[in-house]
């Protein structure tokens, strides 16, 4: 175990239901004996699937893994809606469901694209401070800014009443709750979410997850992914002994001419992934710098 601190990188975890994200992240950290852990992407304890999870240094890169997109399977079940748009509340309404399949692939339509989404009130969203779910064990509602959020594919899966499965590929920030919920809305008989699972975050699928009960049994050496994994959907720079040792100094050092992505991954001479770069002027500048473990 003691060998296992010095362990750092990614760890695609297949999240089991009843469980929390920081369930899992406390999961880990005892098995893996390291104390810097955290997650990228929560999910709600009914949702199964892809979590993300990184160990020592590689936290400091969980952020460029919050803003990849997310793929999911829900099913929806029509005609009731809950406190907290999912199977986990309470039921505060039920309707008959009259809707066909064409009824409700019509309704799906106009949630593609950019659209404004409300947080439900069971989220970590904070109000002066308070987190929203807090307030809604409390039996108070208030009110909530609507969210910029990009629904890049809605694919009608499954329908057979009062049952509806969905495939969604959604931007960073989305709620599959509120979107059942606001579908329940628009088909005039509400509607909650009974089983999510989270099939992919950007490239990192579920076929690449470890069940918790696999990494107690010692899966680490296959589950543990290096730190740069988190970012290989940035473009890669390779840099001379020289220009890696100003770097690490915090000096900037020349890039090629002509423009330049917004930030990229470096390396050593000797392959190493040192740090992220960011342009400035005709220069590279550290944004993040990793030492040499």
């Amino acid at each position: 175990m003691a060998d296992r601190i010095r362990w750092e990188g990614m760890v695609v975890v297949d999240k089991p239901a009843g469980l929390t994200s920081h369930d899992v992240v406390a999961r880990l950290r005892r098995i893996s004996g390291q104390r810097r852990v955290g997650h990228a992407g929560t999910l709600d304890p009914l949702a199964t699937g892809v979590l993300l999870v990184c160990l020592g240094r590689a936290t400091r890169l969980i952020e460029y893994l919050v803003e990849q997109p997310k793929t999911y399977e829900t099913r929806i079940r029509l005609g009731q809606t809950t406190d907290s748009y999912d199977a986990d509340g309470s039921v505060m309404d039920d309707r008959p469901v009259t809707a066909d399949q064409a009824a409700i692939a019509a309704a799906l339509a106009p949630f593609r694209g950019p659209i404004a989404q409300i947080p439900p009130m069971y989220s970590a969203i904070k109000r002066d401070g308070q987190p929203l779910y807090k307030l809604a064990r409390q039996g108070k509602v208030v009110a909530r800014e609507p969210r910029q959020v990009t629904i890049y594919e809605l694919t009608l899966l499954g329908w057979e009443n009062p049952f509806l499965d969905l495939r969604i590929v959604s931007s960073a920030g989305t709620y599959i709750r509120s979107l059942a919920h606001d579908l329940g809305q628009a088909l005039g008989c509400g509607g909650h979410v009974t089983a999510l699972r989270r099939t992919a975050i950007g490239r990192f699928t579920a076929a690449d997850a470890f069940s918790l009960a696999a990494l107690e049994q010692e899966a680490w050496p296959a589950a543990l992914l290096p730190t740069d994994t988190v970012v290989a959907h940035l473009p890669r720079v390779d840099l001379s002994a020289a220009a890696a040792a100003d770097i690490a100094l915090g000096r900037r050092v020349q890039r090629a001419p002509g423009a330049a992505p917004p930030l990229v991954r470096a390396y050593d001479d000797e392959g190493q992934f040192i740090a992220i770069l960011k342009p400035a002027a005709d220069d590279w500048q550290a944004h993040k710098v990793f030492l040499r473990s």
